[in-house]
């Protein structure tokens, strides 16, 4: 698909990669730690993947998931896979803050304030994924035939 945005991208931050999925900061002033987590091949739902390779994915999100915990201390973490406008698997993992613009409701609802950004420190989230990613993909490799 040449008009996909996901399998066509423009100035990424790319915060790791490997032959099936990559992670990107894809945040914005209001939430600056907001991470994607795309699937390589344009694909656009879940079930179109083999179980061990919807499971790699798995690994990844979740791994971003706990990066940013870890890191940020937010008061959540929203995970969503949408795909509604951009038809590639894709997944939102955003941490999210009591005192962020939209809290409680999504990211995407009308703002409810003014809210206080949580900047992402970027290297060091990077290195944390990628330990994260290496301890988690080495347990689960052994049992996966991707």
């Amino acid at each position: 698909m040449t008009a996909c945005p996901l399998c066509q991208p423009a100035a990424e931050k790319e915060l790791w990669r490997d032959e099936y999925c990559r992670v990107i900061l894809a945040g914005n002033a209001e939430h600056p730690a907001f991470c994607r987590v795309v699937w390589q091949a344009h694909v656009s739902e879940m079930t179109d993947l083999p179980p061990a390779r919807r499971a790699h994915f798995m690994t990844v999100v979740w791994a971003v998931e706990e990066s940013l915990r870890e890191l940020l201390r937010p008061a959540k973490i929203n995970l969503a896979s949408l795909g509604n406008q951009v038809p590639h698997l894709h997944w939102h993992v955003i941490p999210r803050f009591e005192d962020d613009a939209h809290f409680p409701d999504s990211v995407w609802s009308t703002p409810h304030r003014a809210g206080v950004p949580h900047p992402v420190d970027e290297p060091r989230l990077k290195n944390l994924l990628s330990d994260v990613l290496q301890q988690a993909l080495g347990r689960a490799r052994p049992d996966l035939e991707l």
